[in-house]
């Protein structure tokens, strides 16, 4: 870490403390050359992985795109932005969770499905058939029949 005050390199650590929930560490610092104290913050850097389409294309993560298409699917629907949010924001976790530099674009739709069944099943079939790209009502239906054992407990 380079001193602000003299760009020495040598510095020590006097004081460490987490700060933000646990996420951050903040540590007080002193200069052994210029004797100067001062505070850096360290923070998890965790990559989003790329992504391998259906085509073999590779493209940045686009979180963006992933709330589009989440909120395509509960347009009209009860479900709050907070509970959006908190969907994004798992579904983001586990894939940083997995550590892999690059995942299909099928992990992510399902993780998507999987969120979207938990918050509206109306959103989940809306984005299911857009999704697995149905081609009939009998795949509608079969995927609701699926649901139907969950919505029984």
């Amino acid at each position: 870490m380079h001193c602000p005050f003299c760009a020495e390199t040598d510095t020590k650590v006097i004081d460490s403390r987490l700060v933000a929930e646990g996420d951050q560490v903040r540590r007080r610092r002193e200069c052994l050359s210029c004797h100067e104290r001062f505070t850096t913050y360290e923070i998890a850097e965790l990559l989003m992985p790329r992504i391998i389409k259906s085509d073999g294309s590779r493209v940045p993560f686009d979180e963006h795109k992933l709330r589009a298409g989440m909120q395509k699917s509960l347009e009209k629907r009860p479900v709050s932005m907070e509970d959006i949010e908190s969907a994004l924001t798992h579904i983001k976790h586990n894939l940083q969770a997995t550590g892999e530099r690059e995942l299909s674009s099928r992990v992510i739709g399902e993780q998507v499905m999987e969120q979207l069944r938990k918050l509206d099943k109306v959103a989940y079939v809306r984005f299911a058939s857009v999704y697995r790209d149905f081609k009939d009502l009998d795949e509608f239906r079969a995927e609701i029949d699926r649901l139907q054992p969950e919505q029984d407990k």
